[in-house]
């Protein structure tokens, strides 16, 4: 059994839970089990919050609290309530997933690894010292057992780099412009506050549009770096809870029309069906809400102009779809060390 433990138990390290759950009843991931939790919430919070939840629901499990740990269904997960990486004691942890997000340096990921676990894995980008960062269905065949500090990227970097990756070698980029339209973040205030550096985020997170830095094209650098200086990037927070987008500008490098790149796309999401699929139907964000794929690329928005300017919309549910590769990356690990 390949023993996980949690740092940071939020957004994603709830969603890695309950998305474990649900393929562990599907019969999958039987061999990888979730045993120690750290958060500095209270156990009666974590109770709660682990079993409602606004965006995805109940949780379709028998959940309970005894002798201080967490009990899903008939499995115990130990809890402990520390800030500081150093008081934590990780009980036979094979990896952790950093999951609390005020964590980015490989020093950071050495002190989990001081505390007992063999091996890190970031559940957002990390620092270059690490030694791979990761999307899975590109480049998750080349991590080795060596590696022991990794990083699954960002959300939005699973979403748009496969379909990066699919144009340019099938048509060419010279340049792209990409828009992420994503749901709101606990980094903003519900009402306007003394909240942030950034005025922008200082205001309400659920009254406006609000344009946000991103560093979304060094992150796809990292993973097609003969592109580097040739995108560029902007995000806006839009005021919803869950499901984000992207909205994709590639100018070719050869001329094509909409009903091939379609085609092309179809088939290459056919070949990497759990982690891509497309959407030809008049769906709305909603509709994607606990989609577990990194991406739906919605074939009814894809448009070219004059030729060789081609628009891609894609889809992605930024917690689950994300929570899901999570899991993919540590399957994987897993069994490179078997």
């Amino acid at each position: 059994m390949y023993r996980i433990g949690i740092n940071g138990f939020g957004r994603i390290g709830r969603s890695i839970l309950r998305a474990l759950t649900e393929r562990q009843a599907q019969g999958q991931c039987t061999d990888v089990q979730i045993v120690a939790i750290n958060e500095p919430s209270d156990k009666q919070t974590i109770l709660h919050l682990t079993q409602f939840d606004s965006t995805h629901g109940r949780f379709n499990a028998n959940c309970r609290l005894d002798d201080g740990n967490l009990w899903i269904n008939d499995r115990p997960i130990a809890l402990s309530h520390h800030e500081d990486i150093q008081k934590l004691r990780w009980p036979d942890v094979d990896l952790v997933l950093e999951c609390s997000g005020q964590f980015t340096s490989r020093q950071d990921a050495e002190r989990h690894i001081y505390q007992g676990t063999d091996k890190v894995l970031f559940s957002h980008p990390a620092d270059k010292n690490v030694d791979r960062t990761v999307i899975y269905g590109i480049n998750h065949q080349q991590i080795e057992a060596t590696d022991r500090i990794l990083s699954n990227a960002s959300c939005t970097t699973n979403a748009c780099v496969p379909l990066l990756k699919l144009i340019d070698e099938t048509q060419g980029i010279d340049a792209a412009s990409i828009t992420t339209i994503h749901s709101v973040m606990n980094d903003q205030p519900l009402i306007d506050a003394f909240h942030h550096t950034d005025l922008r985020k200082t205001r309400s997170a659920m009254q406006s549009i609000i344009p946000v830095d991103t560093a979304l094209a060094a992150g796809i650098y990292r993973f097609l770096p003969h592109l580097s200086g040739r995108i560029s990037a902007t995000s806006l927070r839009v005021p919803t809870m869950n499901v984000s987008a992207i909205d994709l500008c590639i100018q070719l490098k050869n001329s094509v029309d909409a009903d091939v790149i379609n085609q092309q796309i179809h088939t290459y999401t056919e070949f990497n069906a759990n982690v891509l699929t497309c959407n030809t139907k008049p769906l709305a964000s909603i509709d994607f809400n606990h989609d577990s794929h990194s991406a739906i690329i919605d074939l009814t928005q894809t448009r070219i102009s004059g030729n060789k300017l081609l628009k891609l919309f894609i889809w992605f549910d930024n917690e689950w779809g994300f929570a899901n590769r999570m899991i993919d990356v540590a399957q994987h690990i897993k069994q490179l060390n078997d």
